[in-house]
């Protein structure tokens, strides 16, 4: 069944707003973008919040204006506050030597994550400690990959929890179509957890399909 053209408009608002924690970043969601964005979509995204900015986005990428890896700062979700949050934050040497060790010893778990959360340097930037530590790295490439594999574990560990309680608890039809908008996302991180992983991922494509038929007949329904 080919997915409704306003379902496929949302994923891609989420994916543009969610950049600053998907792994890969601009490079990552840019090709979706191009491919994805049919003209019915587009339609649909007009009416959308900040649809007509991702339109522009998407137009700068397909014209070549815009590299596949970025996007223009006047275009950038949330005014660019994410990627500004903590750009003009230096971090002391002593900081970044609290970090790089960190990152050494980080292994991809919960009990990684926990370790990470608990350095100094990463709990000043309190809740958005995951766009924080990136910005304030721009100047250490070196760790931006290396944090990327936190930022990576963190969004994979939060997509289980989301998806395990999914499965367990009633669903809202708005919670219903965003768990459709945000399956690239699940696609993409619960592989990391094994054949775990993979079954949970294919309980949602049945849970997704499961709720798709009673749309598609009462759609029909109102027809007659």
């Amino acid at each position: 069944m080919t997915p409704k053209a306003s379902v496929v408009a949302q994923k891609l608002l989420n994916l543009y707003r969610q950049e600053h924690v998907i792994f890969g970043g601009w490079s990552a969601v840019n090709p979706i973008f191009v491919n994805e964005a049919t003209a019915d979509v587009i339609a649909e995204m007009r009416n959308l919040p900040n649809g007509k900015t991702l339109i522009a986005h998407i137009e700068n990428l397909r014209t070549g204006r815009t590299p596949m890896n970025t996007i223009d700062r006047s275009l950038l979700p949330y005014g660019g506050l994410m990627d500004e949050t903590a750009a003009t934050i230096k971090l002391t040497t002593a900081e970044i030597t609290e970090l790089t060790n960190g990152l050494s010893n980080f292994t991809p778990d919960q009990d990684g994550l926990a370790r990470i959360q608990s350095l100094n340097v990463v709990k000043k930037f309190g809740d958005e400690w995951l766009v924080g530590i990136r910005a304030a790295l721009a100047e250490y490439p070196e760790l931006i990959e290396k944090w990327a594999v936190v930022r990576k574990t963190y969004r994979a560990y939060y997509l289980w929890k989301v998806a395990s309680d999914m499965l367990t608890t009633p669903m809202s039809e708005r919670a219903r179509a965003q768990l459709q908008a945000d399956m690239p996302d699940y696609e993409m991180y619960l592989p990391m957890f094994g054949d775990a992983g993979t079954e949970l991922l294919t309980k949602l494509r049945t849970f997704i399909s499961s709720i798709k038929h009673p749309t598609a007949n009462n759609d029909e329904g109102g027809t007659n």
